[in-house]
C-alpha cells in the first residue's frame, strides 16, 4: 500500500472516528469563513489535514480549546523575506507563531544581486521552513534599464523552475513600461508564463494602461494606495491586495473597501516588515486587527486574510476550518483583538521543537559589496544653476514626488539647503560592474546632520547614502564596505551606530531577536540624528526604485519614473 493511500485511509478512519484522530481541539468555538458564523464543536486532525469538524472525537494528543477561537491560518499575499533583514529561517520562526502559515515571497532583492544562486537558496529554503513558504520567480532582475544589477534572469532561466512545487508562478512585473512597449525582453517572460499565475505591480495605474497591463494575464496588485483606485482595479477583475509594511501603510486608506461582496477579491499583505515591528506589532495578524478596527466587518476580514488571500493563488487546499483542508489552524483568545495563543501548521504545533526539526540550507552571499572606497570629493553634484530637481519623500509611502526647488549654488555645484529640509542623496553601483554613481537632493528625512549608509536600495540593491556632510558620508559608506554590507550612521567622522547585513548585503546571519534588537538602536541613533521617520531605512531603500512615481536615483542618476527617462541633477 503506498503512503499516500494509507494516509488517505486513516483520514476516512478518523473522520468517522472510528479510530483515534492524530490531534484533537477539544471544545472549541471556531469561526466558519463561508457562512460568517461562530461554530462550536470539536476539530480532528490526521496528518496535515482536518478530517472532522462539529463532531466530538478523540485525539492521540488534545488541545483544550476552550475559551479560545479557531480560525484559519493567515496568508501574507506578498513580501521579500530579505526585507525583514534576517535569512527565510528566522522570518519563518518570526512570523509562523503570529499565525502566517502560509507565505508567498518574491525573492527578487537576493536575485538581484546573486542571480540564480540567490533563487536556489530561497526555494531549498521553501521546502524547509514549518511555514508554507512558496516562492514566485522574480521576473524583474533586473527590474528596468534605468539601474545597474548584479544579475540577469531571463525567461530561459526562470522556465526551469516553473514546475518547482514552491512555485505558484511569476513575481511582481513591475517593468509596466516595458510591457506597453513591447520590449522583447519582457514580452518574453509574459510569454512563457502564459496561462500561469502572474504577480502584478501596478502604482497609480488606471484607464489604458490598466486595461492592457491586465490583458497579459496579471492578476493581482499590491501598490495600491487609493479607494478610488482600488475600486477601478477591483471592477476591471485585478484581485486587490491590502499591503501594510514598515514603511509602506496602506491599511487605513483601503479599509474602506472591505466588504462582503468585495472580500473575496482582495488579501492581505506586508511586502517589507521588519522583525521589530513584527515583535511589536504583528504580521498579517496586525492587519487583521487594524482593519477590524478601522471599522471593517470582522468576518469579512477573517475571510480575505485567509481563503480568499489562498484562492487567489490556487491554494484550494486551505482557507477554511472544514474537512479536507490543510490544517493551517490560528488559535486566539480573542476574534476582534486577534489576540494569538497558539498555532497548527500543516498539523504541527508551532513550538521550539518544530523549529529545531527543521534542516535549513547553509547562507549565502557572503562579500557581495564589490565597491573600492570613496572619498569626500565623490559627492559633489555639479549642476547648470541653482534651481533643479529634488526627490520628496511621502512618509509612509513608497511614492515620492518631482519637485523642482532653487538650492545654494557655489563653484559649479549644487549644495545642501537644511532650511528647506535638503540633503544629498547618492548611489554607488556596488556589484563591480560599472563603478557609476548617481547624484542628486532629497527632502523630507529631517536629517539635521551626519549621513546613513545602506546596501538596501531597491531593487538592485546599489549603496544608497544620504546626508549634509561629504566626509560623514564617505565615512559611512566605506565603513559599510568593511562590513559587507548593512547599515551605518554616521556624524563628525565618527560612527555611531551600525548593523552588519552580510548575506547579501540585505541580511543578517543572526536571530530574529538579535535583528530587533539593532533596529530599535538604530532607530533611536536616528531619532538623535534630527530624523523622525517611523521608519527611515526602509523609506531610503526605495529612493533607488525607478518603477515607483514620481522621482527615483539609481547609479545611473536620476530618473523620471513618468517619462521613464533619466534627468540631470
Amino acid at each position: 500500500m503506498s503512503a499516500l493511500r494509507q494516509q488517505i485511509e486513516r483520514g476516512i478512519d478518523q473522520g468517522l472516528g472510528r479510530d483515534v484522530a492524530d490531534l484533537v481541539i477539544k471544545n472549541t468555538r471556531f469561526l466558519n469563513v463561508v457562512t460568517g458564523e461562530i461554530a462550536q464543536g470539536d476539530i480532528a486532525i490526521c496528518g496535515d489535514r482536518i478530517v472532522g469538524t462539529y463532531e466530538s472525537y478523540k485525539g492521540r494528543r488534545e488541545i483544550d480549546g476552550r475559551r479560545l477561537i479557531a480560525v484559519p491560518g493567515f496568508v501574507d499575499c506578498h513580501l521579500h523575506v530579505e526585507s525583514s533583514l534576517v535569512a527565510p529561517a528566522e522570518f519563518d520562526r518570526c512570523a509562523l507563531p503570529r499565525g502566517t502559515t502560509t507565505a508567498i515571497c518574491d525573492p527578487h532583492e537576493m536575485c538581484n544581486v546573486l542571480g540564480k544562486q540567490g533563487l536556489d537558496f530561497f526555494l531549498e529554503s521553501a521546502t524547509a521552513t514549518a511555514m508554507d513558504l512558496r516562492v514566485q520567480l522574480s521576473s524583474c532582475v533586473p527590474a528596468t534599464h534605468l539601474e545597474t544589477a548584479g544579475a540577469t534572469l531571463s525567461a530561459a532561466d526562470l522556465t526551469p523552475y516553473r514546475n518547482h512545487p514552491k512555485v505558484i508562478g511569476l513575481a511582481e512585473f513591475m517593468n509596466a513600461p516595458g510591457i506597453f512597449h513591447k520590449t522583447p525582453e519582457v514580452i518574453d517572460k509574459i510569454e512563457a508564463f502564459w496561462g500561469a499565475h502572474i504577480d502584478g505591480h501596478a502604482p497609480l495605474m488606471k484607464g489604458y494602461e490598466l486595461n492592457a497591463y491586465l490583458a497579459c494575464g496579471i492578476r493581482n496588485c499590491h501598490e495600491t494606495t487609493s479607494e478610488a483606485e482600488a475600486w477601478e482595479k477591483l471592477r476591471k477583475g485585478m484581485q486587490v491586495f491590502i499591503r501594510e509594511g514598515s514603511a509602506c501603510k496602506d491599511l487605513h486608506a483601503l479599509a474602506p473597501i472591505i466588504n462582503t461582496r468585495t472580500a473575496p477579491f482582495l488579501g492581505f499583505c506586508t511586502d517589507d516588515r521588519n522583525p521589530l515591528d513584527i515583535a511589536e506589532e504583528g504580521h498579517i495578524d496586525h492587519l487583521i486587527r487594524g482593519a477590524i478596527k478601522a471599522g471593517a466587518p470582522m468576518a469579512d476580514v477573517y475571510r480575505l486574510a485567509t481563503w480568499s488571500a489562498a484562492r487567489g493563488f490556487g491554494l484550494t487546499d486551505r482557507g477554511l476550518i472544514a474537512p479536507g483542508q490543510r490544517a493551517d489552524i490560528v488559535l486566539l483568545g480573542d476574534l476582534d483583538d486577534c489576540a494569538v495563543v497558539q498555532v497548527i501548521a500543516g498539523g504541527r504545533v508551532v513550538d521550539d521543537e518544530l523549529f529545531a526539526a527543521r534542516q535549513m540550507p547553509l547562507p549565502v552571499g557572503y562579500n557581495s559589496v564589490k565597491l573600492k572606497p570613496v572619498r569626500a570629493e565623490d559627492f559633489r553634484v555639479p549642476a547648470s544653476g541653482p534651481t533643479g530637481p529634488v526627490i520628496g519623500i511621502r512618509e509612509g509611502q513608497v511614492l515620492t514626488d518631482f519637485l523642482t526647488l532653487t538650492l545654494p549654488y557655489k563653484n559649479g555645484e549644487r549644495l545642501v539647503d537644511l532650511a528647506q529640509d535638503v540633503i544629498k542623496v547618492c548611489v554607488f553601483e556596488r556589484h563591480g560592474r560599472r563603478g557609476s554613481v548617481g547624484r542628486g537632493f532629497v527632502r523630507g528625512l529631517k536629517l539635521a546632520r551626519g549621513a546613513i549608509a545602506s546596501s538596501i536600495g531597491h531593487d538592485s540593491h546599489n549603496v544608497c547614502v544620504v546626508g549634509s556632510v561629504d566626509s560623514d558620508m564617505a565615512l559611512a559608506v566605506n565603513r559599510q564596505i568593511e562590513l559587507g554590507g548593512g547599515f551605518v550612521l554616521a556624524e563628525g567622522g565618527k560612527i555611531l551606530a551600525e548593523m552588519p547585513l552580510p548575506l547579501a548585503g540585505l541580511m543578517s546571519d543572526h536571530s530574529f531577536e538579535s535583528v530587533a534588537m539593532q533596529i530599535g538602536a538604530l532607530r533611536r541613533a536616528v531619532r538623535n540624528l534630527g530624523c523622525p521617520l517611523a521608519e527611515p531605512f526602509l523609506q531610503m531603500a526605495f529612493l533607488p526604485l525607478p518603477v515607483i512615481p514620481h522621482l527615483k536615483i539609481t547609479d545611473l542618476g536620476l530618473v523620471d519614473v513618468d517619462k521613464f527617462e533619466l534627468v540631470a541633477a
